[in-house]
């Protein structure tokens, strides 16, 4: 490997790491939908992982596709803008709706009541404060569509863009050197994924010892809320 290639690997990885860090929009969903959906460390991690994969993996794409067809580097970054658009949007959308069905399941689950039939026909109610308090065999409006959640998520990270990889697949593709192009591509690209876990995973184990007994009502809510926030911090402060 050459100087000039290490050198621009050592960019990527750079890069890569400074790119995560500055998109909370890369990282807190991850959180507090784990928080909301009460997800076990293994599924959140899978679940960010998948994300991340999806999200540079769908970068690269373009821009080996971009590299084979010959076009010109203001063309694939007008393009990747315009996923970045329309990524942020998905962000807002998903977060807004998110939102809305967290704070009415918050509100619908204050007090309610779960009503038991015994064998020799005495009936007696139980009420619960929380989503927590759910029994077996209790099924509530709403849980069943919240398991498409990371597919939703996953679907909005394949239309996010890696601003910078493409810039960076460009210079040793200029060379003619695809093992060069490989090399970077795999650099940043696991240099985006590892931060991306490290980035939740830390946060989290902070949160399981928190007293947040008083939020869980509103978990899902507040889930949302931080969601829609990256959109809007990405459509408007560029994030």
């Amino acid at each position: 490997m050459t100087s000039e290639l290490t050198a621009l690997a050592a960019t990527a990885a750079t890069l890569g790491f400074l790119h995560t860090l500055a998109g909370p929009d890369h990282y807190l969903p991850f959180i507090v939908l784990s928080k909301a959906r009460k997800w076990s460390t293994v599924k959140t991690l899978a679940v960010t992982a998948l994300c991340g994969l999806g999200h540079v993996g769908s970068s690269i794409l373009i821009g080996a596709i971009g590299i084979a067809l010959g076009l010109g580097m203001a063309k694939l970054e007008a393009f990747e803008g315009m996923r970045g658009d329309l990524a942020a949007w998905a962000f807002i959308a998903f977060g807004l709706g998110y939102f809305l069905w967290g704070l009415r399941k918050g509100l619908r689950n204050r007090g309610h009541h779960h009503v038991h039939v015994h064998e020799d026909g005495t009936v007696h109610a139980d009420h619960a404060s929380g989503p927590s308090e759910v029994r077996a065999g209790h099924a509530h409006p709403g849980s069943r569509p919240a398991s498409l959640t990371p597919w939703i998520l996953f679907t909005i990270f394949v239309f996010g863009p890696c601003e910078p990889l493409i810039p960076l697949l460009m210079f040793p593709a200029a060379k003619a050197s695809p093992g060069g192009v490989i090399l970077i591509a795999a650099v940043f690209s696991l240099t985006t994924i590892l931060t991306m876990l490290a980035l939740v995973l830390l946060p989290l184990a902070g949160l399981k010892v928190l007293p947040m007994k008083f939020l869980e009502r509103y978990m899902h809510a507040v889930a949302g809320f931080t969601i829609l926030a990256c959109g809007l911090g990405m459509v408007f402060l560029g994030l």
